[in-house]
């Protein structure tokens, strides 16, 4: 099933030609340092504050549903009741974006735990946050390793015109259509071609789910059916990571159907195939 995905093998790697080693505009060590002083402002002003500062003007948030960060804080209340900390971290090789993950506590009149993922892009220099998810979960038993990978070279292409960004989009749109198709002849089998070793699930009422063998298993205990609906993709302009979102229905083997919301960060392998490094679901306000 996994014989799909290399129709583009060759045509993405000729989109590689034309890039150059450079000093990175951003690293894994700094995105982290971005994302904790993102946490501490919250801690110290306002959740609503934070946002406000560190999100880029276009920047999505999913409240349940992806809405623009200014549109929503603006109706928003200040308060200090969010905190979270990042425990995992990958930045581009070309150092224009990158994502954290980790627990995050939300203090009301009963404490709430989850995990969030924060996906940032590099703007004059300064790391921006540009989309923010989570996902609920009863107080964790586990601790989650620190795993703040840098990358192990730096490209960035050297000319990069709409047209090869559009192509670069249209290979991980691909990817995706085919993962949905497969979905639908093999059930939830079909992942087992499409995510890395060490891959994250973040699903809601479940603490974070890490490896493929164990993802399979939730999928293969949980899922009946499964079909996603992409909205809209964006790629790294190094050409290893990008990320998806869209629309997820889900039916469980208990007969049951649910609408989520997903993001989905892919990462190119050594034979140019991409594969999910990192899956969220949140339930989608229908």
């Amino acid at each position: 099933m996994k014989i799909n995905k290399f129709i583009y093998t060759l045509f993405v790697a000729s989109l590689t030609f034309g890039a150059y080693a450079q000093k990175p505009e951003g690293t894994t060590k700094s995105l982290v340092s971005a994302e904790k002083e993102f946490a501490a402002s919250a801690a110290k002003s306002s959740e609503k504050s934070a946002f406000l500062a560190h999100a880029a003007p276009d920047a999505i948030v999913f409240r349940p549903n992806p809405v623009n960060v200014k549109s929503y804080y603006a109706s928003q209340e200040d308060h200090k009741n969010l905190s979270w900390t990042p425990v995992y971290a990958k930045v581009s090789r070309s150092g224009d974006w990158g994502f954290t993950t980790g627990p995050f506590v939300l203090n009301g009149s009963e404490k709430e735990y989850g995990q969030y993922l924060s996906i940032w892009k590099m703007v004059n220099g300064k790391w921006v946050l540009t989309l923010d998810i989570g996902a609920t979960h009863n107080k964790p038993l586990n601790t989650v390793s620190t795993n703040f990978k840098e990358p192990t070279s730096f490209y960035k292409p050297k000319f990069n015109t709409e047209k090869q960004i559009a192509a670069g989009k249209d290979i991980i749109l691909t990817t995706e259509k085919t993962l949905n198709a497969t979905i639908k002849s093999y059930g939830a089998a079909a992942f087992s071609g499409f995510v890395n070793a060490d891959a994250y699930l973040i699903f809601p009422g479940r603490e974070p789910i890490i490896g493929k063998d164990n993802i399979l298993a939730f999928y293969n205990s949980m899922v009946s059916k499964m079909n996603i609906k992409t909205t809209n993709v964006e790629k790294a302009l190094g050409g290893d990571l990008a990320y998806t979102y869209g629309v997820a229905t889900i039916d469980y083997k208990a007969e049951l159907r649910e609408s989520f919301n997903y993001v989905f960060i892919y990462e190119r392998q050594a034979d140019y195939s991409w594969n999910i490094a990192m899956q969220v679901f949140t339930p989608a306000d229908r």
